[in-house]
This record gives structure tokens, C-alpha cells and sequence, in this order.
């Protein structure tokens, strides 16, 4: 397992981690209190800890909080970094006051380590949502801010508006099939000591389908019998070395396999390569 410091936190991540959105019908199904799989996904996530990804992500939208708060109830919290993020209707510092209480209990843990905001919201002032974060900082509910789904511009923008703290992070749909995009973002983030989490990893699986195998099979002539997807993720956090890659976190299965496979490095010329056909 290869672990990096996670931005300009001291602490070490390690370098792919654990995603907690399963899809849209989970969403809705725990309204009901349907939560079909549930120790399916609470065994993902333990199997991930036991093998040294410490990394979790999660958010109020995706309703899977106190699967994360039932995972890790017997590990030690310190060792474990936990982000999740508020939805932006939640923006006014009140509200964000009461989601991150609401975050808190339903992860059974003191402190989050990373709260993000999900979506900008530009008919909220950020200025104020970003000093409530750092008043939460402060009283010891969140370590650091992160953003996600914002641009560049708009990254910019929140750095200017901090007193006290740092953005920490960004969390961007980032894979090998959507790069070119997000490079500049992604190089500023380097450049300033910002975390990248990458969702959507794997492109939505489209790194599995067939019709790519010969070019990851070439990938394959050097570094042996790798999964397409674990190519891919090696992929992510080779490029950049400030890249977090956080595929979903449904199956032991999948969270073993990617924890097998996680410290692969690829080299220039095999990335220049993916680069070049994909």
C-alpha cells in the first residue's frame, strides 16, 4: 500500500480509497429504511481497513454514513482519515452547523476529518459558509475543508475567502478516459498542495469493457496479470502524486482486489502509452 500525505494535512492517506455511493436506488430505499446489502457493503469497508486503505469517503446525499459509523466502530479512529460532505441547500451556517452534528452521530466519531461542499451554491454566500467551517475547525467537529465539483475559478475564489484555514482538498470525475479536462485543475492543485479525490475512477466501468482489453493488455507485458480497472487506478495516482482515486466500496471482492494491487506504479512510457490509445 503506498500512503501519501493528503494535501497539506500531515496526514497519510493511502493512495486509492473507499468510496460509499452505491447508486440512486440506495438513496431512495433508505428513506424507507431498505438498506439491501448492508453487511455486504459494512464487510467491504472492514476488508479495505484490514488491508491498509484508511481512506473513506461519504456524503449526507449518499445516505450511507451509518454504514461507515457500524464499519468502523472497533478500528482506531486516528488511523482513519473520514470525508464527507454537505449538500449545497445546506450552505447557510446553521444548516451546516446541524448536517455536520447529523454527520457526527451518524459516524459515531467526534470529529470528521475533511468536510466538503458537494455543489457550489451561488445563491448562498460562500464567504460565510466557508467562516462557519472554520469556526468548526476551531471547536474540533472537522479537521479541514474540502471542495467538490467546483472550478477552478471557483477554487480560487474560496482560497481567497479563508482566514484562518486552507482548502485541503478537491474531489473532480477524474479517470482515463476523462483527463484532458481536468488537467489544469489538477496541475494547480499540485502546485498549491490540494488533495485530488477522484470519483467515478473507473469511468462508470468502462475500463472493463472488452473492446480495451488489448490496449491494457499491453500494459500488462511488464507488470503481469493486472485487472484493467487496478491499471487504470495505478494510472490515476502514478500521473499525479497528489491524486486519491476513491472507487466504490460495495464487495470485498473489488476493495481486496484494488488493495492487492494498489501500490503498482506505471512508468512514463507506459502511461504516455494508455495516454495515446485511450
Amino acid at each position: 500500500m503506498i500512503y501519501r500525505a493528503f494535501g497539506n494535512t500531515s496526514f497519510k492517506a493511502s493512495t486509492i480509497g473507499m468510496g460509499t455511493y452505491y447508486d440512486i436506488r440506495w438513496i431512495f430505499k433508505s428513506y424507507l429504511n431498505i438498506y439491501t446489502g448492508k453487511e455486504q457493503k459494512i464487510n467491504a469497508l472492514k476488508a479495505g481497513m484490514d488491508n491498509g486503505i484508511n481512506l473513506i469517503d461519504t456524503a449526507e446525499l449518499y445516505r450511507t454514513e451509518k454504514i461507515i459509523g457500524s464499519a468502523i466502530k472497533d478500528y482506531k479512529r486516528d488511523e482513519l482519515f473520514i470525508a464527507s460532505k454537505v449538500f449545497p441547500t445546506h450552505l447557510y451556517p446553521k444548516s451546516l452547523e446541524r448536517t455536520l452534528n447529523k454527520s457526527l452521530k451518524n459516524l459515531n466519531t467526534s470529529y470528521v476529518d475533511l468536510e466538503q461542499i458537494h455543489f457550489p451554491n451561488p445563491a448562498i454566500d460562500l464567504k460565510k459558509t466557508l467562516r462557519a467551517m472554520e469556526k468548526m475547525i476551531t471547536q474540533g467537529k472537522m479537521k479541514y475543508i474540502g471542495l467538490s465539483n467546483f472550478t477552478l475559478n471557483q477554487l480560487k475564489r474560496a482560497q481567497g475567502m479563508l482566514s484562518k484555514y486552507e482548502i485541503s482538498s478537491m474531489q473532480i470525475n477524474y479517470n482515463i478516459f476523462h483527463r484532458k479536462s481536468q488537467k489544469t485543475i489538477i496541475d494547480y492543485c499540485e502546485k498549491n498542495h490540494i488533495a485530488v479525490m477522484a470519483y467515478f475512477p473507473l469511468g462508470h466501468g468502462k475500463v472493463t469493457q472488452p473492446q480495451f482489453n488489448k490496449y491494457f493488455d499491453h500494459i500488462r507485458e511488464s507488470i503481469g496479470d493486472v485487472p484493467n480497472a487496478n491499471i487504470a487506478l495505478s494510472y490515476l495516482i502514478s500521473r499525479n502524486n497528489n491524486v486519491f482515486p476513491i472507487p466504490r466500496a460495495s464487495n470485498s471482492t473489488h476493495v481486496l482486489q484494488n488493495a492487492k494491487y494498489s501500490d503498482i506504479v506505471l512508468k512514463e512510457d507506459e502511461m504516455q502509452y494508455l495516454e495515446s490509445k485511450l
